[in-house]
């Protein structure tokens, strides 16, 4: 799901908007128990509760594709109902009005997901009409075009409230505060079907990870049988060793310099997309190739490529490039200019030495003291 697909969706979750039919949630312990379970219409829950829940629910929508909102696909041969995707398929269908189904699903997460405390497992299944949409992204809501049937789960911590103290009015006195489980907002969530397109994509779920970096492989193989992609860091990680060992002994400061502003020319080249740009082998080769990479490092770089990452890892061009700052960092120097002006930085033998030579442009500040830039000669008179 892109970025617009995910506020869709997300901006279903208002009083006015409100289409989800059913709400379902099982709180647990931090033995794994289940301590209390409820299922009931979502329109019936009183308004000042109702934003409650709208809070949590858009959380997740809230997240970055490639990064913290990731998009798995079901292999084509599990279909069958005894399959993860099928018994999804059959939950939906079920409206959550199946008890029995409801508390499997619950058992199933809690099987799979490890956590230390309590935590909230919380359904709603929804039915939203999709409108149609002009030519300039403009939505007719008397033209719908497709029906999106979907379950959202999100787990979400359950924690005591902070201790302290509170005000009694009615005494005009200062008592200890009551402490309440509260429920906090989500770590973990699931979309299905996902939203692609802006219709259902039954072979995908839209999956939410609050920690980038730690994503839950575990959990999401044994729950649903997904082998979970790189995560933004080890994306990143992955490409600089791929870039460390096709160059090799040629990886200077002006080969890595030509890389990324190669990069910059793409990310201006498709900055009207609303699809995140993903390369794949291929285009990470062609993308070193243009930057220079000298042919012979080149015959070397399938090898380097998928003993970094495997054959079929894309990279997400958001996880890899720094859209801030164009950063140079030596032991005891850190450089950084903005990512379009790395011509402002060249690299020079000074006295025989090798030096970092920074183009002074500009007003400049030392310290927060401005200063001269440039040679200037005094003489006294």
């Amino acid at each position: 799901m892109i970025k617009t697909e995910l506020g869709e969706i997300k901006k279903l979750y208002t009083q006015k908007k409100c289409s989800i039919q059913r709400i379902a949630g099982c709180l647990v312990d931090g033995d794994k128990n289940k301590q209390a379970t409820f299922a009931r219409s979502f329109l019936g829950i009183p308004e000042e509760e109702m934003f409650k829940y709208f809070e949590i629910l858009r959380k997740p929508l809230s997240g970055n594709p490639g990064k913290t909102c990731i998009d798995l696909t079901f292999p084509l041969e599990e279909t069958t109902e005894d399959s993860p995707q099928g018994f999804l398929l059959k939950l939906r269908d079920s409206a959550l009005k199946d008890d029995a189904l409801l508390d499997e699903y619950y058992s199933k997460i809690i099987s799979a997901f490890e956590y230390v405390g309590s935590y909230l497992i919380m359904v709603v299944h929804d039915v939203y009409d999709v409108p149609g949409v002009t030519n300039d992204g403009i939505e007719m809501d008397d033209a719908s075009s497709e029906i999106y049937d979907y379950i959202y789960t999100v787990i979400c911590p359950v924690n005591l409230s902070e201790p302290g103290l509170c005000y009694d009015a009615a005494t005009g006195e200062f008592h200890n505060r009551v402490r309440d489980w509260v429920v906090e907002l989500p770590i973990k969530a699931f979309l299905y079907p996902a939203f692609n397109d802006r219709c259902a994509d039954i072979s995908s779920m839209m999956y939410y990870s609050k920690d980038a970096e730690n994503l839950g492989e575990e959990m999401m193989d044994l729950l649903f049988g997904f082998k979970m992609p790189l995560t933004a860091g080890g994306q990143k990680e992955t490409f600089q060793a791929i870039v460390e060992e096709t160059l090799g002994e040629t990886c200077e400061f002006e080969a890595v310099k030509n890389i990324h502003e190669k990069m910059a020319e793409l990310i201006e080249e498709h900055k009207e997309e609303l699809k995140p740009l993903v390369l794949d082998k291929n285009e990470v080769k062609n993308l070193f190739a243009t930057s220079g990479v000298v042919n012979e490092k080149m015959t070397e770089f399938d090898e380097h490529y998928e003993k970094a990452a495997g054959v079929d890892t894309p990279i997400y061009m958001s996880n890899v490039y720094n859209t801030r700052s164009f950063d140079v960092k030596t032991p005891d120097v850190t450089i950084k200019v903005k990512p379009d002006r790395t011509d402002l930085i060249g690299n020079r033998d000074i006295d025989g030495r090798p030096c970092l030579v920074v183009e002074l442009n500009g007003d400049v500040e030392v310290n927060g003291i401005a200063v001269r830039s440039g040679s200037h000669n005094h003489t006294e008179e």
